[in-house]
């Protein structure tokens, strides 16, 4: 009598898996660090960690044992391999049951910030999305598995520049930007939301009436809502203009490239700007005059 052949999912989960096996961490409960952001966790005894709320979104890996997560009295259950995106600032009931060796572990993945060039979620986008499910668990496929663990083993990797690793960062949550179980890792706040489209384009002549109407509210809500954060209009346009800047000088453009890529129209008044951010002329060299 045949068996039934193993659902596609269990083949990937079995995959990735046994690609992530040299992650596990030695027998012992609690955090095993391997880089900035990403880590083991062990358990050696079932546990429950009630109404925990995540200070970070993260992509999570179960590699022994499993893991329930509920939001009320709904629950979801993950095997080893399955690959969840939990949301920051969300009250759960996290349950970590060891497997039969005894052991569970997870191998875990803050995503604190965004990487350059990943958009977050826009208003629309939220909106839309509203009436998906809370579901955390992600559905695999071969690329995901593939960007996965070249992601985890580069990151890992001392030697490996925070350029790389972030480029193999971007390639997996590129992957996850359009799961709707992944949209927690693009859920960004007004003020993040605010400098990723200045930021996309900081030459751009950017006004309150204008940022509004592209993220879809008035421009008195975006000016109390950015307040409210702790932040403004102003700041964040001056923080995305500079930063473009300092990343062109860093590249290697002159003082006057770098002022054209940061918006500003007068040279002296991005020199003046760039000393108070940064604590240091742009250049030595003299900025030319540009319209």
């Amino acid at each position: 009598m045949d068996l039934p052949s193993p659902h596609p999912q269990d083949r990937l989960r079995a995959r990735l898996h046994e690609r992530l096996r040299g992650f596990m961490a030695p027998a012992g409960a609690g955090v095993h660090n391997h880089a900035r952001n990403l880590f083991s966790y062990c358990a050696l005894h079932r546990e429950r960690l009630a109404a925990i709320k995540l200070p970070h979104p993260i992509i999570g890996i179960v590699l022994r044992g499993r893991k329930e997560v509920w939001l009320g009295d709904v629950s979801q259950s993950f095997p080893p391999g399955s690959v969840i995106v939990l949301p920051r600032n969300v009250p759960m009931d996290v349950v970590n049951i060891p497997g039969e060796t005894g052991i569970y572990e997870s191998l875990v993945l803050e995503v604190p910030v965004l990487p350059e060039g990943v958009a977050p979620l826009t208003l629309a986008e939220r909106r839309g999305r509203e009436a998906v499910s809370r579901a955390f668990g992600i559905t695999l496929s071969d690329d995901l598995i593939e960007a996965l663990s070249h992601a985890a083993a580069t990151i890992r990797d001392e030697a490996m520049s925070e350029t790389v690793q972030a480029l193999r960062l971007t390639e997996v949550l590129t992957l996850l930007r359009q799961l709707p179980e992944a949209r927690a890792l693009f859920t960004a706040s007004l003020a993040e939301e605010v400098a990723w489209l200045i930021g996309s384009d900081p030459t751009h002549d950017w006004s309150v009436g204008h940022v509004a109407g592209a993220v879809g509210i008035g421009a008195s809500t975006l000016r109390r809502r950015l307040a409210a954060e702790g932040s403004s209009f102003r700041a964040i346009l001056r923080s995305e203009r500079l930063r473009a800047g300092h990343s062109a000088l860093a590249a290697g453009a002159s003082s006057l490239t770098a002022a054209d890529a940061a918006g500003y129209v007068s040279r002296s008044h991005f020199a003046r700007r760039y000393r108070e951010s940064f604590g240091r002329s742009p250049s030595g060299r003299a900025l030319r005059r540009h319209a």
